[in-house]
């Protein structure tokens, strides 16, 4: 059995802060991709297809991350089921930052032909394969650490780094199209932002480098030989509701900040500086009030805001898209910025509720696979789905009708879920009452 006797736990600040870097250097990583394929890595990767089918194909790479992101779960999962979720970190880290650093040195079609998109889809892989194992680690890291009665606020801090990151993205693509013309943005300009991940992941590194291991880790007296196949076996259907219930937050998040991007640059005529003006600002709401909506988790339980979330999604989508296709910068603002607030009323909370619904020595992979699974249901399909279904739309009612179909299901399989307490999942983990 481990010993946690003599284990200096550090302040949960300092511990929220060093997840949250980390979650937002990764997410950096990954959405820089998503920008870049509804920019510009369609006609400099695939320029004997049409517009749209250019556009399809970057998509088509950008979802081979999702795809990725179950099997960076269950390999990341077993290190941190067996050996602990601080090594999971640092890995996870490494092999992101430096396939995103290798996406900014892949020469184009023009330069070496199918090789291109072969590299791309390689390295997109690995992208994904290091971002499934990030969440389990640093997810599991804080909310372990966490008073079961604040669990939700403190693990909430990880889950503002995927809107942090994206702002950064962002930010130096928005900055990239202001200042550089079409030709040199094309031409060398969209490398920029993959380059500097290899300085943030350097900075996230020295951040990790003073964790410790989580308590309940460390308490487990025989972790799972393998942990997916117990996962596989005796929680497969919490798996599956889990990732049922998830995809609605990931459809609505892509849609907006990835689909909508494209549609709007292309379809519409609206300036990518426009838009990525108007995703970024609606962001920065939703990453502002997670732990808000995370402290009202820890109030009222994860459950009923989940439920609500995925319901005021379901409700919204045909407005959303309604103001998307006006092309006016307030009223696109307005309908990302409701499709936001109805995302993080479920996800703010999901970093302890996911941990919570799984038993400490396979909740690495079970968590981490559930997330990740979610991934491809909503966020890998996605985009691909909304720009084939809007192809010829002025507005694209199938879109709408696709992302609230995703939105009834989520609805379903949260239904399906059990709450989890804190007080009782407390009582449960250490025997105690919590304080």
């Amino acid at each position: 059995m481990h010993d946690v006797r003599g284990v200096k736990t550090p302040s949960m600040p300092r511990l929220a802060a060093a997840s949250l870097a980390g979650t937002a250097i990764e997410f950096y990583d990954f959405f820089v991709y998503g920008t870049a394929a509804a920019l510009v890595l369609g006609p400099l990767f695939f320029p004997t297809f049409s517009p749209v089918a250019g556009v399809l194909a970057a998509f088509g790479t950008f979802g081979v991350g999702f795809v990725a992101r179950p099997l960076g779960s269950v390999l990341f999962g077993h290190v941190g089921d067996r050996h602990g979720r601080r090594p999971v970190l640092v890995a996870s880290l490494l092999l992101t930052g430096a396939a995103t650093v290798a996406v900014g040195c892949v020469p184009t079609y023009a330069s070496i032909g199918t090789a291109a998109p072969v590299l791309l889809l390689v390295l997109r892989f690995l992208q994904g394969l290091g971002l499934g194992g990030e969440w389990g680690g640093a997810v599991l890291l804080t909310a372990e650490h966490a008073p079961a009665g604040r669990r939700g606020l403190w693990a909430s801090f990880p889950q503002i780094g995927p809107a942090l990151g994206f702002v950064l993205a962002n930010g130096v693509m928005l900055v990239l199209s202001a200042t550089l013309t079409d030709a040199q943005f094309a031409a060398w300009g969209w490398r920029i932002p993959f380059w500097a991940a290899g300085v943030l992941a350097v900075a996230g590194l020295w951040l990790r480098s003073s964790l410790v291991e989580s308590p309940q880790f460390l308490r487990i007296e025989q972790p799972a030989r393998v942990p997916v196949a117990e996962v596989l076996r005796d929680h497969w259907r919490l798996v599956l509701l889990t990732a049922g219930a998830l995809a609605v937050g990931y459809a609505v998040f892509y849609s907006v900040t990835t689909w909508s991007l494209a549609h709007a640059t292309e379809r519409l005529g609206v300036s990518r500086t426009v838009m990525l003006a108007c995703i970024m600002a609606a962001v920065v709401v939703k990453g502002a009030l997670t732990p808000v909506f995370a402290l009202l988790g820890d109030r009222f339980g994860r459950r009923p805001l989940c439920l609500a979330g995925s319901a005021a999604a379901a409700l919204w989508m045909f407005p959303m898209v309604a103001l998307l296709s006006t092309g006016e910068p307030p009223l696109m603002f307005l309908g990302f910025l409701v499709a936001m607030l109805a995302f993080i009323t479920m996800f703010a909370v999901i970093a302890a509720y996911l941990p919570e619904l799984y038993e400490p020595r396979v909740r690495c992979t079970g968590a981490a696979v559930g997330y990740n699974l979610g991934g491809v249901l909503g966020g890998a399909l996605t985009p691909i789905v909304a720009t084939a279904v809007a192809h010829g739309e002025r507005v694209p009612w199938g879109v709408a009708a696709y992302l609230t179909g995703i939105a009834l299901l989520s609805l379903g399989c949260f239904a399906l879920l059990p709450e989890t307490r804190p007080v009782r999942v407390a009582a449960a983990e250490t025997g105690a009452t919590t304080g």
